[in-house]
């Protein structure tokens, strides 16, 4: 197993997708198929972005097997009052200005379910939010 671990800045945009980068170069090694490293690596940037644009700060874990990516995103920011509505495309919280850089459109967690074979949210309003993403590569 190889384990990979990424701290996130809380508004840091610059650096936003640095460690979906380099989870992209470390699967490419693994001959998994192509298609698969996509799907992973969209939802670990929908994550991350996510990290960015609502927390503090964040720490990201990826676990490689052989059968599987596991992939815990972790923030210490507002949590999420409604994770039902989250769900919903086009649903966001987000500031102005993280709309106007041309985030926040509300498809950071729909396209995290839609790119992963298991989503769980753990969040607690005011503490943060623990995303556990599981894509089986076999």
């Amino acid at each position: 197993m190889i384990k990979l671990n990424y701290t996130i800045e809380g508004g840091n945009f610059s650096k936003a997708g640095y460690a979906s980068s380099q989870v992209k170069k470390h699967l490419k090694q693994f001959n998994i198929e192509s298609r698969l490293i996509k799907n992973i690596v969209v939802a670990l940037y929908e994550a991350e972005v996510n990290i960015v644009a609502h927390a503090d700060s964040g720490e990201i874990e990826v676990q490689i097997t052989p059968g599987q990516v596991l992939v815990y995103a972790h923030d210490k920011g507002p949590g999420i009052p409604d994770v039902e509505k989250a769900m919903q495309e086009g649903y966001s919280t987000a500031s102005d200005e993280v709309r106007q850089m041309g985030f926040g459109a509300g498809m950071g967690l729909p396209n995290i379910k839609k790119n992963v074979d298991e989503l769980d949210i753990d969040t607690l309003v005011g503490s943060g939010t623990t995303l556990k993403m599981i894509k089986n590569i076999v």
